[in-house]
């Protein structure tokens, strides 16, 4: 093929129509429960979606595709979205898993020492590079899942170039594998020994300046924090979402996890994205974040990790109209997990989430939970053409099968990139 005869050939194909058919689609937009859509088609053109519906409604204009994918009847749901992690860190934190089998605490922990402050050592002896090497078999797990976007934290640097070199690795990973990386920063997740007992200052002196940095550096897509009585306070946060504002960057919160410090009513009055954990959530936080749109994230799996007794209040976000997502939380120490699927099961067998509460948790609820409610999270047409092909008879089985993978195969962008 000659040089023009490429250029040709790849001008067409970017223009080009693309159709998987005889799919079985659950759609999960809004408004939709998991009746599936039988005899179904997804047309695509430039990775976005062009149409979504049954086969016999696909319009003339789009029928001549220059490739098409029968998928053989299998369910086609959107691309997972794991909306909350903290996949980039270096190390690990067995030991500790073995200090809770010993009764141990979470807080016991982090006041002897450990938590979060553990593995800022281990994180920042490494290079961006190594520390998306590291990343990656975690990352790969995931999107073997049929994830397509991911969130992912900083929060283990605790020194501004710690916090930066997180967030380009994090970024890194986005040119290594056909996944949507989402950034948030999180240097207010707990303060360094050299900081200890003056928060103030480390916001001062690390925290604000490193987010003008990220900022400036284009690294950052949202502003996070840990407001509890081991990290910081709802007045600390302030100073961290005052700064947020300043730049234009949305924030959300880890809130209510282990007390009620009223972060999540103080994240919805910030206009937050979303309050995670939530296991001590109360009606007024709850009312407030109804009444703006935050998400409430639910991460089953540090509740199992550290063996917590007390549950979000499902029932209290359900009757106060908050969306609910779910998430991994991947992290060292917490929710050394890296299923979604897993998450989702946990989340209907711990708190008593419905099928489709945990579907549309991991799909167009965790899009919400980013702000990506209009590029991902439903098969709709104009968003990116990111998808998920199953091998299973019923949505259930996504949430009711443990260890078990059932991805046929996923679509990133209008492109396959597994099987």
């Amino acid at each position: 093929m000659t040089g023009n005869e490429k250029r040709n050939h790849e001008t067409e194909a970017q223009g080009a129509i693309r159709i998987w058919r005889n799919a079985r689609l659950l759609t999960l937009a809004p408004g939709a429960d998991l009746t599936l859509l039988e005899d179904g088609v997804i047309a695509v053109r430039d990775g976005r979606i062009l149409f979504v519906g049954a086969e016999a409604d696909l319009p003339v204009s789009l029928a001549e595709a220059v490739e098409v994918t029968d998928c053989g009847g299998r369910i086609v749901t959107p691309g997972l979205v794991d909306c909350h992690t903290h996949l980039v860190f270096g190390g690990d934190r067995a030991m500790e898993f073995e200090m809770r089998l010993n009764g141990a605490t979470y807080e016991e922990i982090a006041r002897a020492g450990g938590g979060i402050v553990s593995s800022v050592k281990a994180t920042n002896a490494l290079t961006i590079e190594q520390l998306a090497e590291a990343a990656l078999p975690r990352l790969d797990t995931l999107l073997a899942e049929g994830v397509s976007t991911i969130e992912i934290k900083s929060g283990y640097g605790l020194s501004i170039e710690g916090e930066l070199n997180m967030l380009r690795a994090a970024r890194r990973l986005e040119t290594l594998r056909p996944v949507r990386v989402v950034t948030s920063y999180l240097a207010a997740h707990a303060t360094p020994v050299e900081y200890r007992g003056r928060n103030d200052a480390y916001i001062s002196e690390v925290v604000l300046p490193g987010m003008e940095q990220a900022h400036a550096e284009g690294l950052v897509d949202a502003v996070d924090g840990f407001c509890e009585g081991i990290a910081f306070s709802v007045e600390e946060i302030a100073r961290v979402f005052e700064k947020a504002a300043e730049l234009g960057l949305p924030v959300k919160l880890h809130a209510e996890q282990l007390s009620n410090l009223g972060g999540a009513k103080f994240a919805a009055s910030c206009g937050a994205l979303s309050a995670d954990h939530l296991e001590y959530l109360d009606a007024d936080g709850a009312a407030a974040m109804a009444k703006v749109g935050t998400v409430a994230v639910l991460l089953p799996g540090a509740f199992y990790a550290i063996n917590e007794t007390r549950k979000p209040p499902v029932q209290l976000l359900r009757d106060a109209g908050v969306p609910i997502a779910i998430a991994t939380d991947c992290n060292p120490g917490t929710s050394p997990l890296t299923s979604l699927l897993l998450a989702m099961n946990m989340s209907a067998t711990l708190f008593r989430l419905t099928v489709e509460e945990c579907l549309a948790g991991a799909t167009r609820e965790a899009a919400r939970a980013l702000g990506l409610q209009d590029e991902v999270g439903t098969l709709e047409a104009g968003k990116s053409a990111d998808f998920a092909i199953w091998d299973i008879q019923r949505p259930a089985e996504l949430v009711y099968r443990i260890g078990f993978n059932p991805l046929h195969s996923s679509i990133f962008k209008g492109k396959k990139v597994s099987a």
